[in-house]
């Protein structure tokens, strides 16, 4: 099959963020499976695209909040108002619908469209209407949205949060409704989108790289920090769990436990535990993991895969995880333990860290883990890739998307 994967950023040689490393899974099952490939989209910049792969870049585009100016976010948010449209989307409109447009007809024919999250596919609905796709739901992005404006302290704020959970709600339903079949990250979000969808719906398993990574020498590498907490702090569903862990769950360790956290982040928070340090960007994400006694696993809100999870059981490390930071993940290590009181988090992290430093390492065989992930991927992307040759040529699946005349700002809940 010749499959266009629409994306607005496109798959790199080097993923980092969870946004890349799923973009680059999805694109590795896709060939793995002997497709073709043709991907359409921005590259972030700094990175390099995927190599070996028919590329088609619309240009250079930074799409992180915290990596840009407040000029830059405030035309966001005018094009966003202009175009009546979600923020995510309007960042897409640095081009035009007739040079999408023209990708695809130089590109023709092609069996269907592989439409990844909902930025790109909403901005230009009306070019990519036409065509079978699969939708590819990172999150249910609308359900974050809300969370954010409830946890919203400034009125301005929360309206802008409830505006874009609004208009993500609109566009992630009919991309949905128009599928042939829809791919998501974890059990909870195939029901995102309405029970009608459900069935049409696959939780579509991660890895975060699609060879295994090496097996960690345990026994002759040195210790760190007891407890390592690394990710990209200034995404805001990030941070909810980091907050809490910080807030909640450090006062319940021991004075002596030492807490490095890795990444970057909007502020740093103040914390009165002294074990506690913030290395900011680390050189080396692996060693830093590997480098770490246990691995704290504190996901407390948002949707969708939690990644450095999935990263944790490749490498083998010992953890402790909350419920939310095991959503997609059909088999849990064993040395994976559960908890979501902060009281219950901690006494585990210390009876963890004290078997660690006794000499029982608790690491496992990572690989194991890997295979498994990777062999229920391509057989969910089989099965599903199936339904775009039997699809309506012409796209029939549903009404084209569309935004009303006006959206009401509610004020919570969902719609």
């Amino acid at each position: 099959m010749h499959l266009i994967l629409v994306s607005s950023l496109v798959p790199v040689a080097n993923p980092a963020s969870g946004f890349d490393i799923a973009n680059r899974a999805v694109l590795d099952g896709l060939r793995a499976l002997g497709h073709r490939v043709s991907i359409i989209g921005f590259l972030q910049p700094g990175h390099t695209p995927a190599p070996d792969c028919e590329m088609h870049l619309l240009g250079e585009l930074e799409v992180t909040n915290a990596k840009v100016g407040k000029l830059r976010k405030v035309g966001w948010l005018a094009t966003a108002f202009l175009n009546r449209t979600s923020v995510s989307s309007g960042k897409m409109l640095a081009v035009s619908a007739s040079r999408i447009q023209s990708i695809l007809d130089g590109l023709a024919p092609f069996d269907g469209l592989v439409l990844n999250s909902v930025q790109l596919p909403a901005a230009f609905a009306q070019v990519f209407r036409p065509f079978p796709s699969i939708y590819v739901a990172h999150n249910v992005e609308a359900d974050s949205a809300f969370e954010n404006a409830e946890r919203a302290t400034g009125a301005v704020e929360r309206f802008l949060f409830r505006r874009e959970a609004q208009y993500l709600e609109h566009y992630e339903q009919q991309l949905a409704q128009n599928a042939v079949g829809v791919w998501t990250f974890s059990e909870a979000d195939r029901f995102g989108f309405g029970r009608a969808v459900s069935d049409r719906a696959f939780v579509l398993p991660l890895v975060t790289g699609w060879d295994a990574p090496a097996p960690v020498d345990q026994h002759h590498q040195e210790l760190q920090q007891d407890l390592g907490l690394i990710g990209t702090w200034s995404w805001r569903p990030n941070r909810l769990g980091l907050d809490w862990f910080l807030g909640e769950v450090v006062p319940h360790l021991p004075e002596h436990m030492s807490v490095a956290i890795a990444g970057q982040m909007d502020g740093t928070p103040t914390v009165a535990h002294p074990g506690v340090r913030f290395v900011g960007r680390v050189p080396d994400a692996r060693a830093f993991v590997t480098g770490s006694a246990v691995v704290p696993l504190v996901s407390r809100g948002g949707t969708g895969v939690q990644l450095k999870s999935i990263e944790t059981f490749e490498l083998g490390m010992p953890c402790v995880a909350t419920q939310a930071s095991l959503r997609g993940i059909e088999a849990v290590p064993d040395n994976c333990a559960t908890a979501d009181g902060p009281a219950e988090f901690a006494r585990l992290l210390v009876e963890k860290v004290a078997r660690v430093r006794a000499g029982d390492r608790q690491r496992r065989d990572g690989a194991i883990f890997h295979r498994a992930q990777k062999a229920r991927l391509m057989r969910v992307m089989r099965n599903v890739l199936v339904g775009l040759t039997a699809s309506d040529p012409n796209g029939q699946q549903g009404e084209e998307p569309s935004v009303p005349p006006a959206l009401k700002i509610h004020d919570g809940g969902r719609s």
